[in-house]
């Protein structure tokens, strides 16, 4: 059945993507076609659709990697008809979800989707050819897909199939959304965000501000929606929780422990009995306690963030948070290897007479799209590196 396009408080109080003053403008009224008293139709742009698919898309942070994150809305004349999201990799598309909503009203429709659609055999059909026998006649895409394997392919055949084809829609905002795949796609490394919190005397802490790892939490969201945590061994010590989601259906983080110049390690409980993945990485020969069938020991030659980078992208991993808690972390830092910086600054005073946070191996470089949030007391920051 037809979904009626929600009123402006609808779309405030359900949290959607908010109408701009333009296509508040563009809006046309008109009596649902199922004759309810009241109901309104409401007709928007090309924008207030794709910026619908980034929002049904992110229903799957943390649960679809490697695949990216995708959202598809089918719209026939003014109502959203379908609509559908990509959940977990192995699963169907996007494309297939939303084509399955509408059923028989996808003919002669438009689907929004915010990734171009796929045009090869992998662990699911094409989405090409679901909505060439869907016989959708206009297909609106946010961006195109970097993966060589589908870039511009599935342009092509829905264009070849007589389909209308617009491509970069709300593309920024597409991009946004899959940041570490566009990134793993074009390196071959996982894209890396660099976490730490100071004091306001300018401390590296080795805690996070009140509530950070508590539901909503900026920390666990950063563990729901990363495939892993880096951190050292000098982690292990410190007074918080270890990486762990708890956000609601959340997939863990896998845990990844740099071990540089040890014999021996002993994980803490929290981790040790934790639903996520261990692994050690050690220079070499290393005994680990407690002994888990979750726990995996990896050697590597050379102790540095390239390497590393190297191992995670080898395992299929598209995004690491590198969780600065003590200097042994700051070791790890190399240039050109972190893409993202997440500061927290803690309302604490930490009183130490040693040097601000020295960041080893690291010169000074301008950071863009900056933007800051107070949360429970901490303020924090985050930008890119340019």
């Amino acid at each position: 059945m037809p979904m009626l396009l929600p009123s402006i408080f609808e779309v405030w109080r359900e949290g959607l993507a908010v109408p701009s003053q333009v296509e508040r403008a563009n809006f046309r009224a008109s009596r649902n076609r199922r004759g309810l008293s009241g109901a309104v139709c409401i007709k928007m742009d090309d924008s207030f659709y794709m910026r619908r698919c980034v929002e049904i898309a992110k229903k799957a942070i943390g649960c679809t990697s490697p695949n990216p994150m995708v959202g598809c809305v089918i719209v026939k004349d003014g109502e959203i008809v379908g609509q559908g999201f990509h959940p977990k990799a192995g699963q169907p598309h996007a494309e297939v979800f939303a084509l399955r909503d509408a059923g028989k009203l996808a003919e002669n429709a438009t689907a929004y989707v915010s990734l171009e659609p796929c045009n090869h055999y992998g662990r699911t059909p094409p989405c090409t050819e679901a909505l060439i026998n869907a016989k959708i006649k206009q297909v609106i895409i946010g961006m195109v897909d970097p993966n060589p394997i589908v870039a511009s392919k599935g342009v092509e055949k829905l264009k070849a199939s007589g389909i209308d084809v617009i491509v970069g829609v709300e593309e920024m905002l597409c991009q946004k959304l899959n940041e570490a795949y566009i990134h793993r796609m074009h390196t071959g490394k996982p894209f890396v965000t660099l976490r730490y919190s100071l004091s306001f005397d300018g401390r590296l802490l080795n805690h996070l501000g009140r509530g950070a790892d508590q539901p909503g939490g900026y920390y666990s969201k950063l563990a729901q929606e990363y495939d892993g945590f880096v951190v050292s061994s000098g982690f292990l010590t410190g007074a918080s929780a270890p990486p762990i989601s708890l956000e609601p259906g959340a997939s863990q983080p896998l845990h990844i422990i740099i071990a540089r110049n040890m014999t021996s390690l002993h994980l803490p409980s929290a981790i040790a009995d934790s639903s996520s993945r261990t692994v050690v990485i050690a220079e070499k020969s290393i005994h680990v306690e407690p002994k888990s069938e979750k726990v995996e020991i990896v050697f590597l030659e050379q102790m540095n963030l390239n390497s590393v980078l190297d191992y995670c992208g080898r395992r299929g991993l598209c995004s690491l948070v590198l969780d600065i808690r003590d200097d042994d972390g700051l070791e790890l830092l190399e240039e050109g290897f972190v893409q993202k910086v997440v500061m927290e600054l803690c309302p604490v005073w930490s009183g130490r007479r040693e040097a601000s946070l020295p960041f080893l191996g690291m010169k000074q470089r301008e950071l863009k799209d900056l933007r800051l949030e107070v949360a429970n007391e901490s303020v924090l920051v985050e930008g890119y590196f340019s």
